[in-house]
């Protein structure tokens, strides 16, 4: 990796009141998670093919990125290869050079299902730290959004 660019992996959870299939349904489904990821602002589906063991969907994503009192509005491409049972991958490539990409796992716990996302964020050194803490800000936001979503039925 060159001194021009950052990489930072971070791991976030949270414990969900519904079944790891429910949970996991809903998260694979970007249109829910527009719902509850407070920088989204479209989804629009661009492709989705059949794998050996499940599918990958491709997404045009719009959000709003937050910059001091302005919001800059910027759309990339997400990934999710959704295998027919196990952790989902996510790749999320947005410009000038933003990647994440992650592993999802729902486990299941009394009374529920733990989520835990890893995210590996490589950013422009630049942008690695706004890209960095908005991104974590962002995903505690949206997994406490998910766990709202099955509390309130």
């Amino acid at each position: 990796m060159s001194w021009w660019t950052v990489h930072a992996d971070r791991t976030l959870s949270e414990r969900v009141p519904a079944p790891p299939d429910a949970v996991r349904d809903f998260y694979v489904d970007l249109n829910n998670i527009k719902l509850v990821h407070p920088l989204i602002v479209s989804v629009e589906t661009v492709s989705r093919s059949e794998t050996q063991d499940g599918y990958q969907q491709t997404y045009r994503v719009v959000d709003r990125i937050p910059l001091g009192p302005f919001t800059l509005r910027t759309s990339y491409q997400a990934r999710l290869q959704v295998p027919a049972s196990g952790d989902v991958l996510t790749e999320a490539d947005q410009s000038p050079g933003v990647r994440l990409r992650g592993t999802v796992s729902f486990e299941p716990v009394d009374g529920g299902t733990r989520v835990t996302e890893r995210i590996g964020f490589t950013a422009p050194r630049l942008l690695a730290g706004l890209t960095i803490r908005e991104g974590v800000k962002a995903h505690i936001k949206m997994l406490a959004g998910i766990r709202s979503h099955f509390e309130s039925g």
